[in-house]
């Protein structure tokens, strides 16, 4: 598996699937999942509200993941995932690798060859990014040979800052 990390936006990167950093009640948000929401328009919405009826009435759990269509995104699907957030005590950085865990399994899954995650957690869910890179690079690692499918992940961060630490960690 190629693990690469980009300064870009990750709702126009063509991958097959995009990483969603989403809020437990898949209906959009602010940061990565309202600008994912907003340029994938009214059908990953709906999508979601689907996903919510059949599959999670109660919301996404943190640390789990699922999948919906792209919308108008240049991506065949969103992997969707709740990362912890530390203002609510949710500091357990297994429940962050969780994120990035069962987001490779379910784009395994699919049959994606390509995946693109944001930097999930940092920012407003309040993880330091150096802490998210290093969680996220090893995870994506041990998850590698159980996500065969999966041949190129990329890492596509939203500011100089987040993109060092995923430099550092990546080298690491």
């Amino acid at each position: 598996m190629e693990i690469s990390c980009h300064l870009g936006d990750i709702t126009t990167t063509r991958v097959d699937a995009v990483v969603n950093a989403a809020n437990s009640s898949l209906m959009g948000g602010g940061g990565v999942d309202g600008a994912i929401h907003r340029a994938a328009g009214p059908e990953l919405l709906a999508e979601c509200r689907r996903v919510r009826a059949e599959q999670w009435p109660e919301g996404l759990p943190v640390g789990e993941a699922v999948a919906t269509g792209a919308g108008r995104l240049p991506a065949r699907w969103v992997v969707h995932t709740v990362g912890p957030n530390r203002h609510r005590g949710e500091t357990d950085p297994e429940l962050l690798a969780s994120c990035f865990r069962r987001s490779l399994e379910v784009a395994h899954g699919l049959g994606a060859v390509s995946v693109a995650f944001p930097a999930v957690s940092a920012g407003v869910y309040g993880w330091e990014p150096a802490v998210v890179a290093d969680v996220a690079v090893a995870a994506v690692r041990e998850t590698a040979p159980a996500a065969a499918t999966v041949q190129h992940v990329r890492f596509v961060l939203f500011g100089e800052p987040v993109l060092a630490e995923f430099e550092r960690a990546l080298g690491a």
